[in-house]
């Protein structure tokens, strides 16, 4: 069981090893979930398609499946709602993948269909968060988050003191990370904003300006605190 649960995680982490002190009851119930997970992905056969090695959690919805383009060995967590709007509009890299009751949700603008989301290989959507795509999000290769990260591509317009602010429009510049990037819990990223490769951003944070690359931002607004080394990878 250990080599089974181990073979399959190294595809996302080729350094991925058992401890030692799991026991054989844990590691049972790990691959079971696994399996179950990977059962659940044959429902997309109904959509004329079975994305290899894609593993769905319970209860994960989908609107317009057809549309979305799927890499291999996609995990989407229990509870999650997926949601596309336009062929080619959400891309999921390689070992891309989305925790538990996240929500991911290129447009919901049926007269205006320009939204899109790309998430890069091997990244990872922490528990709880919501994706809007409306404006466009792209998210780097081996990029991760924590917990209830919000991605926002889309702002309200908000200048003319006499019309109603829901009938003003809106704007949309679009959001991108750069590869190798941790962002943590809570952070909120806002319309416009480019994060550059290899950035940290600190729990908590709302960011509403660019983040060069190399950079730890912090704060509210988020403002750079640290520069990093460059990565060597």
């Amino acid at each position: 069981m250990r080599a089974w649960l181990e073979a399959m995680m190294r595809v996302r982490d080729p350094n991925f090893r058992v401890d030692p002190k799991l026991s054989g009851h844990a590691l049972w119930a790990a691959l079971r979930s696994r399996w179950s997970a990977r059962l659940r992905s044959a429902r997309m056969l109904g959509h004329g398609r079975l994305p290899a090695g894609l593993m769905l959690g319970r209860g994960v919805q989908f609107f317009n499946p057809r549309d979305i383009t799927w890499g291999r060995h996609n995990i989407v967590g229990d509870y999650s709602y997926v949601h596309a709007l336009g062929p080619g509009s959400l891309v999921f890299g390689d070992g891309a993948g989305a925790g538990c009751f996240c929500r991911i949700v290129t447009s919901v603008q049926f007269n205006d269909v320009t939204g899109f989301i790309r998430l890069g290989r091997n990244s990872w959507i922490g528990d709880g968060s919501h994706l809007g795509g409306a404006g466009g999000l792209e998210i780097g290769d081996d990029t991760f988050t924590g917990q209830y990260v919000t991605f926002h591509p889309e702002n309200h317009r908000f200048d003319d003191p006499h019309q109603l602010m829901r009938l003003q429009g809106v704007t949309r510049k679009g959001i991108k990370v750069g590869r190798n990037c941790w962002i943590g819990a809570k952070v909120t990223i806002m319309d416009g904003v480019t994060i550059g490769d290899h950035c940290v951003i600190a729990a908590g944070a709302v960011v509403t300006r660019d983040v060069p690359p190399d950079s730890v931002a912090a704060g509210v607004p988020a403002k750079v605190i640290r520069t990093l080394e460059p990565s060597t990878v």
